[in-house]
């Protein structure tokens, strides 16, 4: 029977030195689980609005159509949100690393790796002071995964052996828990910085509630980077124009699309994604994206586990949920969760000639950390050994 250090030796060996690349991946997800939950969202009942029909939060970037479609988006220099938020990212987290990260032995820990180009900055950052850094990108797609995994394996200091890759959905409290317990094995008493980057917070129906399930994942040296889309100004113009932003992208169009087209057989008309936006309160502009039914006409509609569903005429699929923040809505969002924000960095597109006419949008990069009140509470010393998970 082979050793453990001598099967520790092989794997790393192997991974290191291969050419086509191999990924060792844990995975934390039963995929016909999640395929029966994606299956019982899209069956939901009537509505013109998207509010019972739906694709939720990562099934939007689940399998690879969606990944591929993903890539292409974020790479489409006429898509102003991702254009400015990669544009800017690497000088926004210099700043934010030099003052609060350098000198410290972090790990990191993406959560929603996206096509990893943020994290690559990121990681060589922190490579600097702690080269023996073990990156755990955390996602629902494999494919996803892969794709971020290729993109931080550019960088010539990192080992492919330092990447453990965790597919794993982690707006599930259950499975933060054991994210937590599979961190702390492996690198115990160690300092995490964990990341959501990309607007990701904002695609999540209940925000509050994922930062409630992060906040038990975040430990008293722990940091977090959150990364939000932003607005200056509340009011139903310009919502309008945010919704514009989006809808003027025709490969943004493709992408929130094409888990329509990857797990059902619906023939996809451009023309029936409809962008609405509204105000959120004091917090944020909502942009709600759908598909109607504008065949004027009953469908059958066939799902991945051979189930069908009937979409009457004008009834509609949420296709995904995005948000722009006030600097107030986010900033009180995350106190209320148990956080305190240690820094952050804004941008605005001002100065960006391809996006001038959205001055009123940006993008925000925030480092927090556990608030210290909620650091030194009983629920928080006791949370990932109690029972008591929201």
């Amino acid at each position: 029977m082979l050793s453990d250090l001598r099967i520790s030796n092989l794997l790393e060996g192997s991974i290191d030195a291969s050419d086509i690349g191999w990924t060792l991946c844990f995975i934390g997800e039963s995929q016909q689980t999640k395929l029966a939950e994606l299956v019982q969202e899209i069956k939901g009942g009537f509505s013109e609005t998207g509010d019972c029909k739906r694709i939720v939060s990562g099934f939007s970037y689940w399998g690879i159509g969606p990944t591929i479609s993903w890539a292409k988006t974020c790479s489409d220099p006429f898509y102003p949100v991702m254009t400015g938020s990669i544009r800017s990212f690497r000088s926004r987290w210099r700043e934010l690393h030099e003052s609060n990260i350098a000198k410290k032995k972090f790990h990191y820990v993406s959560l929603g790796v996206g096509t990893g180009k943020k994290d690559r900055n990121v990681i060589a950052d922190l490579l600097i002071d702690n080269p023996d850094l073990l990156f755990f990108p955390v996602d629902m797609s494999s494919t996803m995964l892969r794709m971020a995994i290729q993109e931080v394996m550019q960088i010539d200091s990192l080992k492919g052996s330092q990447i453990l890759p965790i597919q794993l959905d982690f707006s599930d409290t259950e499975r933060i828990r054991n994210l937590r317990d599979l961190i702390d094995q492996l690198v115990p008493d160690a300092p995490i910085l964990f990341s959501l980057l990309g607007n990701t917070l904002a695609n999540f129906q209940y925000d509050e509630k994922l930062l409630r399930i992060l906040s038990r994942l975040v430990r008293k040296d722990d940091l977090l980077l959150i990364e939000v889309a932003s607005t200056k100004r509340l009011d139903e113009q310009i919502a309008q124009q945010a919704a514009r932003e989006y809808a003027n992208t025709e490969s943004f169009r493709k992408f929130v699309a094409s888990a329509l087209l990857q797990n059902t057989n619906l023939h996809i008309d451009l023309a029936s994604v409809l962008f609405k936006s509204s105000v959120e309160n004091d917090k944020s502009i909502l942009i709600k994206i759908i598909y109607q039914n504008t065949t004027g006409e009953n469908l059958s509609v066939m799902l991945p586990d051979w189930s069908s569903m009937d979409l009457v005429a004008n009834d509609t699929i949420r296709l995904l949920l995005t948000r722009k923040y006030t600097q107030k809505g986010i900033e009180n969002m995350i106190t209320r969760n148990n956080f305190s924000i240690v820094d952050r960095k804004a941008n605005n597109f001002s100065g960006n000639s391809s996006v001038r006419s959205n001055t009123n949008f940006g993008i925000d990069l925030l480092l927090v950390a556990a608030s210290e009140q909620y650091a030194e509470s009983e629920s928080y010393s006791g949370s990932l050994a109690s029972s008591v998970w929201f």
